[in-house]
């Protein structure tokens, strides 16, 4: 462990071209693909680095390939899409990063120093805010395509998932897998989705007055209500009107907000059971 961290030091230390001093480490990314860690930069801020280094027993199974492409992705976003994401989109911008053949290196802004150090506690106010970032994103990225993130974005649609259903058990569900897809891949709007927007990537101000997001492995293409549907997902439906609304406002008055929510809301319950078969097949 000590090791990794001095390499994470030394190589961020080299992009930046100042000394570094640990502060904390933060997590370990899943199947001990690595760690994100904070630091102190000599004189500077702290920030935030995602060292990912897959284990050496990886192997080329399909799940390690969907990892290694999401790395790829995620550097794609704060490249690419986060300098044009402003307050209403709160995102961290990226300081440096590297890539290697097996290796990712971000470093990035420390949202808890630029004062989004709250989390999550379960309140209506966090959920409204949430879904105000996710109407902002969707409406500033409408229409937009980028070919170095996902052609279809979040983790969980059937492209991905097709080694699971076999396992889902309800035959009704399972059989309409191919189906549901098609009808949310031909949705008229489409946008940028976050791809993972739960609950765990969003980061506020203490006052919660405003969020920011984390976490875009999974961005890619897709009709916005997929992101919602997945935020949504044990909350019922009574907060939909609140996106619908903060969609409407931030798409005028250049895109037609009234036919986006037209589309969309008939696509929601869809959106809905797509998550539910991902469900279904992952917990089978």
């Amino acid at each position: 462990m000590a090791d990794e961290t001095s390499g994470t030091l030394d190589r961020v230390a080299a992009l930046t071209g100042s000394r570094v001093q640990f502060r904390e480490r933060i997590q370990t990314l899943w199947s001990g693909y690595g760690s994100i860690v904070r630091l102190e930069l000599e004189d500077g801020p702290t920030v935030i680095a995602k060292h990912v280094r897959p284990p050496p027993t990886a192997r080329a199974t399909t799940s390690d390939i969907r990892k290694r492409r999401s790395y790829d992705v995620e550097l794609a976003f704060y490249r690419d899409v986060a300098p044009h994401c402003d307050h209403n989109c709160r995102v961290a911008q990226m300081y440096a990063n590297a890539r290697d053949d097996d290796e990712w290196l971000f470093v990035l802004e420390d949202l808890d120093a630029a004062g989004y150090s709250a989390r999550m506690t379960d309140s209506p106010l966090e959920l409204e805010r949430c879904l105000g970032w996710l109407a902002a994103f969707h409406a500033r990225f409408m229409g937009m395509r980028i070919d170095a993130l996902w052609e279809i974005g979040t983790y969980w649609h059937v492209a991905t998932r097709r080694d699971e259903l076999d396992a889902i058990t309800d035959r009704k569900l399972r059989d309409r897998a191919e189906e549901l897809a098609v009808v949310l891949d031909g949705a008229k709007f489409q946008t940028l989705l976050h791809g993972d927007a739960k609950e765990a990537n969003f980061c506020f101000t203490p006052d919660r007055s405003a969020v920011a997001a984390v976490d875009f492995q999974y961005t890619g293409r897709g009709c916005g209500i997929r992101d919602v549907a997945y935020l949504l997902h044990g909350h019922g439906d009574a907060m939909l009107d609140v996106y619908f609304r903060a969609l409407r406002s931030a798409l005028a008055p250049h895109v037609d907000g009234a036919a986006v929510e037209a589309e969309w809301r008939v696509l929601y319950p869809i959106a809905q059971l797509d998550f539910q078969r991902f469900l279904a097949g992952w917990r089978g």
